[in-house]
């Protein structure tokens, strides 16, 4: 808040989640930040659109509630963070599950249960270890995993020398779900891309990891997996229908809750990101970000650092 108010004259902070319901107390303002969960869709659009506002900042890498064609045609400017704390955040939280599910601690030490039957997990070192999107995050994760001694496998539509440098080998998405002993979501927007097909692919007892969107993993397929023992353990910090009140969310949470009680599976509520640095971070870039905004008021020509287009 004391960076924002340092740059702008006038800061409004409304408590409320962003919806077309709430989209009218945005009048009056030239720019709304929004949050992943908030509603971005079209009707909230054009509500905030009849206000006079121009920007929305979101304060996170992730904009799949954003509609971004009608944002594009009301002339709105969607803005947003493309990385934050990347070397700790979500690497960090993925590791952790990781580490945790392989150990099998979690029924034991929910339960108050010390002893060690049930405990025998596996070791990272040696084993392949698949990652989905080789961005920032993707090649912080995989440069743990190296450093643990795993074999680095990774599917992108977009390779980057980068990551082969590193040491990571680039297959495709069904080479790579077939061979890797865990297999971790970064940044990619393909929904449902872990889904019944894929999951069959996976190698028996396979661990999944998902720190990136909710929409990538199938979580009914994510049961039907579980059962048939197809995936031996799963990591959650999203979840589908993350946002909003409608009946597909109540489905799902339903589902969570069926999975959150099994013993090899650990579902966390989207705090991957939750680090002071983090926080700090994504405060900071999206004052920038706004600041941009506010600048190219005066000047037409000019451009944005971090916008998302269509």
């Amino acid at each position: 808040m004391e960076c924002w108010s340092a740059k702008f004259s006038s800061v409004k902070m409304i408590e409320a989640s962003l919806s077309p319901v709430t989209a009218s107390l945005a009048n009056g303002c030239d720019a709304v930040c929004a949050f992943v969960n908030d509603d971005c869709g079209a009707e909230t659009l054009e509500a905030l659109a009849a206000c006079g506002v121009g920007c929305v900042a979101m304060r996170c890498a992730g904009y799949d509630r954003v509609d971004l064609s009608m944002a594009e045609s009301l002339g709105i400017v969607v803005l947003r963070v493309p990385a934050y704390s990347p070397h700790s955040a979500e690497p960090q939280r993925s590791f952790a599950c990781m580490t945790r599910l392989s150990k099998r601690t979690r029924q034991h030490m929910f339960a108050g249960n010390y002893a060690l039957s049930g405990l025998v997990g596996f070791d990272m070192h040696g084993k392949t270890c698949g990652i989905i999107g080789t961005g920032l995050i993707g090649r912080c994760t995989a440069a743990i995993l190296l450093g643990m001694g795993c074999r680095v496998l990774a599917y992108d539509p977009f390779p980057n020398q980068t990551a082969r440098d590193m040491g990571i080998e680039y297959v495709e998405l069904e080479e790579l779900l077939a061979s890797s002993r865990s297999a971790l979501c970064g940044q990619d927007e393909t929904r449902h891309l872990i889904n019944k097909h894929t999951i069959s692919l996976l190698k028996p007892g396979a661990m999944i990891i998902n720190t990136s969107r909710g929409g990538l993993l199938d979580t009914a397929a994510a049961v039907e997996g579980l059962d048939s023992r197809k995936i031996g353990a799963l990591g959650m910090d999203v979840y589908e229908e993350e946002g909003g009140v409608d009946a597909g969310r109540r489905r799902v949470a339903q589902v969570l809750g069926a999975l959150a009680s099994r013993p090899n599976v650990l579902v966390t509520p989207h705090m991957a990101f939750l680090t002071a640095d983090a926080l700090e971070a994504i405060a900071e870039v999206t004052a920038e970000n706004l600041a941009e905004f506010v600048a190219s008021r005066h000047d037409p020509s000019l451009t944005f650092t971090n916008q998302v287009l269509p």
